[in-house]
């Protein structure tokens, strides 16, 4: 079993590194009192395994339960070839994040917040001076933080998904929409007899939409488009994009784009999902 013991400065990016320790895998506590380690760690060991990453994080949230913190760590590093990471950044960054965050530091309440990033130093010192890992998180920014964690501590990241949405803006924009696409000049099939019933998964009302030659000059541009800003989204940690291509009542031309690029993404072997939103509903 992996056991991660992370501590750090209040205000060092604890929060972030758990939450992509979480996101790597790991089962995560966050404000966990030292003293009790041992015994969750062999309550874990009675999964079966079915728990084989953990961290904790230590702070001097809990110092009350410092005693003995020293053979505790050396114990777990022992037993289960533990890691301890110790975040640090300069007090004045510490500061300066404090007043943007306006959140309180654990020892304000007895003193100004220098002192009380001074003398949680000499709280911690000793766990700093256990861990085997010493990071500065001044030198990252929140997604590089997260990245750095995940190349370190998790396995390599699947490409982005993309879902892809086709609606009708007869209904609204999609809420969860990070990219939209108005596709309302492209051919309506809407004013083609024979096809008005139909929908764009049709053969013929796909057929219809994609061969003018409006669509033929657009879609390459799309997709272009498209395939540039995802391996940029990806860069930025972004986990999945929603992509959603409208039209007037979400039946025909929005429908037909979204499979085609569908297809098209498929290809590059990016995992993508799609939902037809509004393509049971009445005509508009």
């Amino acid at each position: 079993m992996k056991v991660v013991i992370l501590s750090g400065m209040s205000g060092s990016g604890k929060t972030t590194f758990l939450k992509a320790l979480e996101d790597a895998g790991y089962f995560c506590v966050d404000n966990f009192p030292l003293i009790l380690l041992p015994k969750v760690l062999e309550a874990y060991e009675l999964t079966g395994g079915k728990i084989e990453k953990c961290a904790f994080v230590v702070d001097v949230r809990e110092r009350e339960f410092f005693e003995g913190g020293v053979e505790i760590l050396r114990q777990m590093k022992e037993r289960y070839k533990g890691e301890v990471v110790f975040l640090e950044s300069p007090d004045e960054i510490l500061v300066r994040r404090f007043k943007e965050t306006r959140r309180a530091h654990p020892l304000f309440h007895t003193t100004n917040i220098g002192e009380a990033i001074a003398q949680e130093r000499q709280l911690v010192s000793w766990i700093k001076d256990s861990a085997d890992k010493v990071i500065n998180t001044s030198e990252f920014t929140t997604h590089g933080l997260r990245n750095f964690v995940v190349a370190h501590y998790g396995t390599p990241e699947k490409r982005m998904k993309v879902n892809l949405v086709s609606f009708g803006y007869a209904y609204g924009i999609p809420l969860e929409a990070d990219l939209v696409f108005d596709v309302r000049f492209l051919s309506n099939p809407h004013f083609v007899a024979e096809l008005r019933p139909r929908t764009g998964v049709d053969e013929e009302v796909a057929a219809y939409v994609t061969s003018s030659e409006i669509y033929q000059k657009f879609f390459p541009m799309l997709l272009d488009f498209v395939s540039y800003l995802i391996p940029l989204f990806e860069k930025e940690g972004k986990s999945y994009l929603t992509v959603c291509i409208g039209c007037t009542g979400g039946r025909h031309r929005s429908v037909a784009v979204v499979a085609e690029l569908n297809h098209q993404l498929q290809i590059m072997e990016y995992p993508v999902s799609v939902v037809h939103r509004d393509i049971d509903k009445e005509e508009r």
